[in-house]
């Protein structure tokens, strides 16, 4: 069953740095076949109860909002939606680790290792 491509919405209610937009075309561009855009999503786990995903997608889902940073279409399924309100996600370089960062006002608290949070 075919899917129709989600309207693609104007204002994102998440943001993306141009480090973070110019780290995941980097990525994309290894790719084969090239994916259509990113999927960041908030999915059950960890130990604080949710962890932030990214996955490269060919298509957006029927319930996903599809938002576009400088051509880049980012990929946000509704539930999540509700957990990005405000979130930045940057890519950060640094002598110990490099990776995505994820700053979301909406985070009342987080894990010890930071990689799970709770609202």
């Amino acid at each position: 069953m075919a899917t129709t491509a989600a309207p693609e919405v104007k204002q994102a209610p998440l943001n993306l740095t141009p480090q973070a937009i110019a780290k995941v075309r980097e990525i994309m561009a290894s790719q084969q076949p090239i994916p259509a855009g990113l999927r960041i999503g908030v999915v059950g786990g960890g130990c604080s109860g949710f962890q932030y995903s990214m996955a490269f997608e060919n298509q957006a889902g029927m319930m996903d909002k599809v938002f576009s940073f400088d051509d880049l279409k980012v990929f946000v399924d509704s539930t999540s939606l509700m957990y990005l309100k405000g979130c930045t996600v940057d890519y950060v370089e640094s002598v110990e680790a490099a990776g995505f960062k994820f700053d979301n006002p909406q985070v009342k608290s987080t894990c010890g290792c930071g990689s799970s949070f709770s609202v």
